[in-house]
């Protein structure tokens, strides 16, 4: 089988132009553009601004480097009167993993501790994770842009550390601040139900050279300006709501156990909202057993066979409990 990371393109070439275009259109998408101390600039796409649900769809094809495509559509759940995010993408690994994961730890603590995760193109830039060594992938460019789930302005000298990790001059970087329970927060999180799947692909240790393509849909989580619900609820659309449907080239073995083990419903921890579970175990988020961070339904279809393979299940009940209470 063809090594498909021999072509990969380069993340940040690629979400430039879709950054350039949030910006552009900032009035009309609610968000506010400024630039900090050292000059990066500073997109608040719902901290002071009320922001959009488009913007967050934006943000979430920024965060995939214009490598997955995210929609919005009108549910057809009886149950529930909410809209639905759909992802799909053709290069599911490079825009998920080495893109849209939130795996950058931003510390800063100096006089005001800031803590967050970083995702998106710059990432791919700065390199700090394993999870770049192990799939073989180093972008260059000379602007980046970083995507931060956060309710507080990164402090200047942060941003000046992040654009040394990133190799370019802090007028070259663009941050954007989404909260999480923000318009554009919720939208741009459920839009990671694809890459909350491939995450556990790799966690598993699946081969993640078979993996061709994939898409997904969750519903979209109301906004709320408590950060403990909203923390819940965009968890809980992609664990009780959240499919996805994979296309692999592994034989059938490989297709079945991955369809069949990833759902969140094989965790221990299934079966109450997140917030709850998050309360149990006093806030701990380590003690949470990480196999519950998963779809709810996996569909996965064995190319060279033709045969597919399905595990989990929708519960929208455990869901209007998390999202009505």
């Amino acid at each position: 089988m063809e090594n498909r990371r021999d072509n990969w393109p380069g993340v940040n070439q690629l979400s430039a132009p879709l950054v350039d275009q949030l910006v552009a259109d900032a009035s009309d998408l609610e968000i506010q553009v400024s630039r900090s101390a050292n000059d990066s600039r500073i997109i608040d796409a719902g901290l002071k601004s009320p922001g959009s649900v488009e913007a967050g769809r934006r943000i979430a094809e920024i965060c995939m480097a214009d490598l997955g495509h995210v929609t919005i559509v009108p549910s057809d759940i009886t149950e529930m009167n909410f809209r639905i995010v759909h992802v799909d993408s053709e290069h599911p690994v490079l825009s998920c993993l080495g893109s849209q994961y939130a795996g950058w730890s931003l510390k800063y603590d100096a006089a005001r501790k800031f803590r967050a995760l970083g995702s998106g193109p710059a990432r791919a830039l700065a390199v700090k994770e394993p999870l770049f060594e192990e799939l073989g992938y180093r972008d260059e460019f000379d602007r980046t842009c970083l995507i931060i789930e956060t309710s507080d302005l990164p402090p200047d000298d942060l941003l000046d550390k992040v654009s040394h990790d990133c190799g370019v001059s802090p007028d070259s970087l663009t941050v954007i601040l989404t909260p999480t329970g923000s318009l554009a927060g919720v939208t741009q999180i459920a839009a990671r139900v694809v890459e909350v799947a491939l995450h556990k692909a790799h966690e598993m240790k699946f081969n993640l050279d078979s993996i061709l393509s994939a898409e997904g849909s969750t519903p979209l989580p109301p906004p709320t300006d408590d950060d403990l619900l909203a923390m819940g609820r965009t968890n809980d659309t992609i664990l009780f709501a959240g499919s996805v449907s994979i296309r692999v080239d592994c034989g059938d073995d490989a297709a079945r156990q991955l369809a069949e083990s990833m759902p969140s419903s094989n965790s221990r921890d299934y079966g109450k909202p997140f917030a709850q579970v998050f309360k149990d175990y006093n806030y701990d988020f380590f003690e949470i057993d990480p196999m519950l961070f998963s779809p709810a339904q996996v569909t996965v279809h064995e190319i060279s066979t033709g045969h597919t393979f399905t595990g989990g299940a929708l519960d929208y009940g455990l869901l209007c409990k998390s999202f009505f209470g």
